[in-house]
């Protein structure tokens, strides 16, 4: 044995044969890929109950032993996911965007790039499709989505954009054969779409910090407490005496102020989570799009790979330029002009295209 080798310990090389075996070349993005695409896999699966609108999303019946509890939806949402556009909202939301969300995982496995290009590009293609369906429909609900508060819709149509709009520019640039691009514009939008989890996360977080020290305070419309209490009259009055005349009719858009606690009845709790989420949401969306920048600095050498694949790929299909047929810095900016260089290197090319 040669002492001046570098020995490699035995599960060292366990571990690489692990990653290897899924197509990655560095560990840490075997890693990276197995703990937040582990996670939003995760999220994702435990989500599709809510596709059983009537048992879990909404349920017509209050919870076993929780006469005033709640399930599924956060407590009120549901008095505007039971009617027409609210309910083709969510069902088109969740049919489409759940799916979607556990092929993408699959898409950024190197090794169903590498083996079987023609799965990725169908796969790609329905997870496109369903991204579309399921954007539609929160399009459709975020006027009243966590509380509906002027903050929620608004970063809820921010992080709806950015997202269609990285899809829409992962999909231009696959069709112009400009790989590190899609690539890119792929990993920001769905990076971007996996907010929704840290939003969560913060927010409860939030929502637990607040009730124990200066709680938050929030007006709530009585048909939406109805709805809440599982139209249990009585209970509503008692609580709220306020609400007496929604129920006889006298002010039917009647609302109260409903101290926002951990509490276990559902107004208090929808009133803790609907003053934090908005504030969660847009921090666990300026979260995200800085970690999917840091990740794409930090892989640049990928991202040189696949534009040295680009530029094969677009010298065989004649294109103009080859290299910058796509949407780059070169073409649309100011950036230095950019040369395949000639160094060797394995491209990992299949000999196939993306179209």
């Amino acid at each position: 044995m040669d002492p001046n080798k570098p020995q490699i310990l035995p599960y060292t090389t366990l571990l690489r044969r692990i990653y290897r075996a899924f197509g990655f070349n560095k560990g840490y993005n075997f890693v990276l890929w197995f703990l937040f695409g582990g996670a939003f896999l995760a999220f994702t699966l435990s989500r599709f109950i809510y596709l059983d609108f009537d048992g879990r999303l909404c349920p017509s019946e209050p919870p076993t032993n929780r006469p005033y509890g709640s399930r599924g939806a956060v407590p009120g949402e549901c008095y505007h996911y039971r009617r027409g556009v609210g309910k083709a909202g969510i069902i088109m939301h969740l049919a489409g965007i759940l799916p979607a969300a556990v092929l993408v995982v699959f898409q950024f496995l190197p090794v169903i790039r590498h083996r079987s290009l023609i799965v990725h590009r169908i796969n790609g293609y329905i997870v496109l499709l369903l991204s579309t369906v399921g954007m539609i429909g929160v399009f459709m609900i975020s006027r009243h989505t966590f509380g509906g508060t002027l903050e929620m819709q608004t970063v809820t149509g921010a992080a709806s954009i950015l997202f269609v709009t990285c899809m829409l520019l992962a999909y231009i640039n696959i069709k112009k054969l400009q790989l590190e691009q899609h690539r890119a514009w792929m990993i920001r939008g769905w990076i971007i779409a996996a907010h929704v989890v840290t939003m969560r996360l913060i927010g409860i977080i939030m929502a637990q910090i607040t009730s124990r020290m200066d709680p938050y305070y929030t007006t709530t419309p009585c048909a939406v407490l109805d709805s809440m209490f599982y139209h249990n009259k009585p209970a509503v009055e008692a609580l709220y005496p306020d609400c007496i005349g929604f129920y006889t009719g006298e002010t039917p858009d009647q609302r109260v102020i409903i101290k926002g606690t951990s509490g276990g009845r559902p107004d208090e709790i929808a009133a803790s989570l609907n003053s934090a989420f908005g504030a969660s949401a847009w921090l666990a969306l300026l979260i995200h799009i800085i970690a999917a920048e840091l990740y794409l600095r930090l892989t640049s050498a990928e991202s040189e790979r696949l534009r040295k694949v680009s530029y094969r790929w677009q010298q065989n299909a004649g294109m103009k330029d080859p290299g910058n047929a796509g949407l780059t810095a070169q073409r649309l900016g100011d950036a230095e002009p950019w040369a395949c260089p000639v160094d060797g290197q394995t491209l990992y090319d299949d000999g196939e295209s993306f179209r």
